[in-house]
């Protein structure tokens, strides 16, 4: 059963993200992560065999399927 650690919702929404990832001071963007959100407060969460896929590509040998310019801005 879900429960969001936030807000402790018990109403999920599974659905595909984006999320980005600081990697040895890289920032990576992973999409179509399966990821199940919080329909109260949008809380994203992520089982434990995504995580480890995740950790997976961005540590792995797999080439990017593409890259992007990023900006960045430093807030203060």
């Amino acid at each position: 059963m879900f429960v969001c650690t936030v807000c402790g919702g018990n109403e999920e929404q599974v659905e595909l993200v984006e999320e980005v990832f600081n990697v040895d001071g890289r920032y990576v963007l992973v999409s179509g992560v399966p990821s199940s959100v919080c329909r109260r407060c949008g809380e994203r969460s992520f089982s434990s065999t995504t995580v480890d896929k995740v950790r997976q590509l961005v540590h792995g040998e797999v080439e990017p399927t593409k890259s992007v310019p990023m900006r960045v801005y430093q807030f203060a």
